[in-house]
C-alpha cells in the first residue's frame, strides 16, 4: 500500500494562513485550509474545504507526517499521524439549513484528542442503539438466548450461533460458549482454531463466552485441566485470532445483552449515513496495511539489514519515501534507547 501523508503549508492568506492537505501516492484524499497549525488551546479550529484556488506564490511546506489511520467514526473522520505529540484528532463535517434561502452549507471543524477530553459538555456515545433487528438463530442452537422486539428465525448458519441479517445477507455473527462448551474445545484446540478461523472471516464477528475470565484460574472449575493449561489456552486463541472479539460476559444473561448491544450498533452505525466527504476520504485511503508500531519500529527492523556501521546516506536509500526530519527523530530516538550510538558521523549498532 502507498504511503499515506499528513501534509501542513503556510500560505499568504491571513484568515487561512495554513493548508492542510492528505496525500497517498501524490494524489490528494482531502484539503482544507486552516486557521493554525493544530487546534491547541482552542479545542477546534473552523475549517474551508479548498477547491480550485490557485495561490499567487509557491507554499512553504511547514511539516510532512505519515498517516497511521484514518477511519470513520459516526460524521466524525479519525486521523492518528505517526509522531508522539498531537498525532490523534478527527474532522468533523456537518450540513446545516440556510436561515434565509433553501439549501444547505458545510461546516468543518478540526478537534483533537485533548479537546474532546476537556470539553464534556455532555455524555454522548458515537452511534445509537437500533431496536429493529433482524436476527438468525442456528437450528443447532438447543436453548437460544430470547431477543425481544426483534425479528428471529431459525436458519442453518454456516458459521456462529446468533447472526446479524439485512438485505446483503450476514452482517455479522457471534458463537456462544458456556464454561463447559469452552473445557470442552480445549481437548481438541487444532479443530477449534479452525471454527474461529471462519468466525474471524466475517468483517464483523464475536466469541461470548459465559463466564468471567477469572473462572478459568479457578482448580475447583477446571476439572481435568490446569489453571495454568486453561490460561495458556485463552491466551493462544488471542494471538492466533486477532481480528476476532474474545468476550468473558460472566453468565448467559449478560452475554445476550452483549451480543444485542453488539448487533443494535452495528447496524446503527452502517445505517448512519457519513458527509459524502468523509466516504470520499475513507475510499481513497484504501484498506490500511498492518502497522507495527510507525516509522520507528519499521526503521529498526529495516536497520537490522545494515552493516554493523552505517552512515545517514545509507539509511535515505532504503527509506525513499520517508521525510528526512521524521528519519532523524527515528535516530536519536534508537540512540536514546541505547540501541545506537554516534561515532565519527557514522551510525553504529550497540551490541545487545
Amino acid at each position: 500500500m502507498q504511503e499515506v501523508f499528513w501534509v501542513l503549508e503556510a500560505t499568504p492568506d491571513p484568515r487561512f494562513p495554513y493548508r492542510l492537505s492528505i496525500e497517498k501516492g501524490g494524489n490528494l484524499i482531502l484539503r482544507l485550509r486552516v486557521q493554525e497549525r493544530w487546534p491547541g488551546s482552542k479545542g477546534q479550529i473552523f475549517c474551508m474545504r479548498e477547491e480550485g484556488r490557485e495561490w499567487p506564490a509557491p507554499l512553504y511546506e511547514v511539516e510532512r507526517v505519515p498517516v497511521i489511520s484514518l477511519r470513520r467514526f459516526g460524521k466524525r473522520l479519525a486521523i492518528i499521524l505517526d509522531r508522539a505529540q498531537n498525532k490523534r484528532c478527527d474532522f468533523l463535517f456537518l450540513e446545516k439549513p440556510y436561515k434565509t434561502k433553501q439549501g444547505k452549507y458545510e461546516q468543518i471543524f478540526w478537534r483533537t484528542e485533548k479537546a474532546l477530553k476537556e470539553r464534556r459538555l455532555r455524555v454522548k456515545l458515537t452511534v445509537r442503539g437500533s431496536p429493529i433487528l433482524q436476527i438468525a438463530i442456528d437450528i443447532k442452537e438447543r436453548y437460544p438466548w430470547k431477543f425481544h422486539g426483534c425479528t428471529l428465525k431459525k436458519v442453518n448458519l454456516p458459521a456462529g450461533d446468533y447472526a446479524l441479517l439485512d438485505k446483503d445477507g450476514i452482517q455479522a455473527v457471534v458463537e456462544r460458549k458456556t464454561l463447559e462448551n469452552m473445557l470442552t474445545e480445549f481437548s481438541r484446540m487444532s479443530a477449534f482454531h479452525q471454527q474461529l478461523g471462519e468466525l474471524e472471516a466475517y468483517p464483523h464477528s464475536a466469541l461470548v463466552i459465559e463466564a468471567n475470565f477469572s473462572d478459568f484460574l479457578k482448580p475447583e472449575k477446571m476439572r481435568f485441566y490446569s489453571p495454568s493449561f486453561a490460561l495458556k489456552a485463552l491466551s493462544e486463541m488471542f494471538a492466533l485470532h486477532p481480528h476476532l472479539q474474545i468476550v468473558f460476559a460472566g453468565n448467559r444473561k449478560l452475554a445476550r445483552e452483549w451480543t444485542l448491544s453488539f448487533f443494535s450498533t452495528l447496524k446503527s452505525h452502517q445505517e448512519d449515513i457519513p458527509h459524502p466527504s468523509v466516504s470520499e476520504a475513507i475510499k481513497a485511503y484504501g484498506i490500511p496495511s498492518l502497522f507495527y508500531g510507525g516509522v520507528y519500529y519499521d526503521l529498526r527492523k529495516r536497520i537490522e539489514k545494515l552493516p554493523h556501521t552505517f552512515t545517514f546516506e545509507m539509511i535515505r536509500k532504503i527509506c525513499p519515501d520517508v521525510p528526512e526530519m521524521i528519519l532523524k527523530k527515528s535516530l536519536q530516538k534508537m540512540k536514546k534507547d541505547n540501541l545506537l550510538r554516534r561515532v565519527n558521523k557514522k551510525w553504529e549498532k550497540i551490541d545487545e
